[in-house]
């Protein structure tokens, strides 16, 4: 007895009827039975469907709907994985609503301790030679700086450490606390370069792991202090800290707790003391998530319970807590370049990074990095550096100079 076509035949008659306008897409669209169908000249992306079942994900083709499929082996795709994603919101642009600029806000999640620690685990426990294969040899994962545009990505992290450590005009001697301290490039850069004293803080036991291996082997033991500990049970009388950082890390706060965030910074640093926060945030006024059915497939597989303020409701939270701003700089194009050099050598080591992981997680990655590059150069996402004291009227609380020339010495403008 013969199987009825008709199902994926009205499918596909619809996925090529809503796309017949937009047939300028550089996709190739190849079928399970070898048909091909190319929606615009010169594919630079070709899509290869494993059976009818994987056209749902088209209908509609937003960006979640699309990595979905991808991620669950629906359908293989093959181009740079940045050509993937910039088809991909192509595609999305062509039958998903934006409803107003940014899709659905987000609702305010959830956030204690255990499920911070277990979102944390999830991204940065995926194994420390992973990382090692896509980052810079100092495995810094946060926005990289570059000042002519131009450097390495190495380079550009390096440049990243001191442009905020010069911000906050470390000396020698003085005790720095940085909040979420990563594998310890910039703990280490600290005691190193600028003499300080530094208590690193992570939730990752990766990451405590080999910082503290990383500190051991510099001989920095007696410098850094690296501790696998939540920030809300630093206490401050064990003693408050000159200069404060935290880097990448209140996207995981959630916009309800940002309050509380930066009160605990405000009664962490000294009179007199500055803090850097470096995070990513929404460029949406009412801090909305990215469009398309982007941030959905971030949240599922990425980042749960991640949320992005945007930068007026830092600001603002900040000066709530008793913090005022000295310094405000975006870096959004920095940190899409940052992520379209990790994607790209993401698929210089697709090869070691599949015999690493899981199929699946391999494929969630490589759309994640290309993907978040595409955001930032999209200016649906974007970052902030700002540089804070303690609030008040006396001139001893901000020990800034009147020029911000001193953050950049090496240049010949300001």
């Amino acid at each position: 007895m013969a199987v009825s076509v008709k199902p994926e035949l009205d499918l596909l008659t619809r996925l090529l009827a809503r796309l017949q306008p937009h047939f300028d897409i550089p996709l190739r669209l190849v079928l399970w039975n070898g048909a091909q169908h190319d929606l615009g000249t010169d594919p630079l992306v070709t899509v290869q469907l494993s059976g009818p079942r994987a056209l749902r994900h088209f209908l509609p083709p937003s960006l979640d709907n699309l990595a979905e499929g991808y991620v669950n082996g629906q359908f293989d795709v093959l181009g740079r994985a940045q050509d993937i994603v910039d088809v991909a919101s192509r595609l999305a642009e062509t039958g998903v609503p934006m409803r107003g600029r940014f899709g659905r806000l987000f609702n305010p999640a959830r956030h204690d301790r255990t499920r911070d620690a277990r979102a944390i685990e999830q991204h940065y426990d995926v194994s420390n030679d992973f990382y090692r294969l896509w980052l810079d040899e100092a495995m810094v994962y946060s926005c990289a700086y570059f000042p002519s545009g131009t450097e390495t990505l190495a380079a550009a992290q390096t440049a990243k450490l001191d442009h905020i450590l010069t911000k906050l005009m470390l000396q020698p001697g003085e005790r720095l606390l940085d909040i979420g301290c990563g594998w310890g490039a910039l703990a280490m850069r600290a005691a190193q370069k600028f003499g300080a004293k530094v208590v690193g803080v992570t939730l990752s036991k990766n990451q405590y792991t080999l910082a503290c291996e990383r500190v051991e082997q510099a001989g920095l033991a007696g410098q850094i202090e690296i501790r696998l500990q939540d920030y809300r049970d630093i206490d401050e009388r064990d003693g408050l800290f000159d200069k404060i950082t935290s880097v990448g890390m209140f996207e995981h706060v959630g916009l309800l707790h940002l309050p509380s965030y930066f009160a605990k910074i405000s009664a962490l640093l000294k009179d007199g003391g500055l803090v850097l926060n470096h995070g990513i945030t929404s460029t949406d006024p009412d801090s909305g998530e990215c469009p398309l059915g982007a941030a959905s497939f971030i949240e599922k597989y990425v980042f749960p319970n991640g949320e992005l303020p945007h930068v007026s409701k830092a600001l603002r939270d900040m000066q709530s807590a008793g913090l005022e701003a000295l310094d405000v700089e975006c870096l959004r194009r920095h940190y899409a370049r940052t992520l379209a050099l990790w994607s790209d050598n993401f698929e210089s080591q697709s090869d070691a990074i599949r015999s690493m992981v899981s199929e699946t997680t391999y494929r969630v990655w490589r759309i994640y990095l290309a993907g978040c590059a595409h955001a930032f150069a999209q200016n649906w996402v974007s970052i902030y550096q700002v540089l804070a004291c303690k609030a008040g009227t006396s001139e001893a609380l901000n020990p800034t100079p009147w020029s911000r020339a001193y953050m950049y010495p090496n240049s010949q403008s300001h």
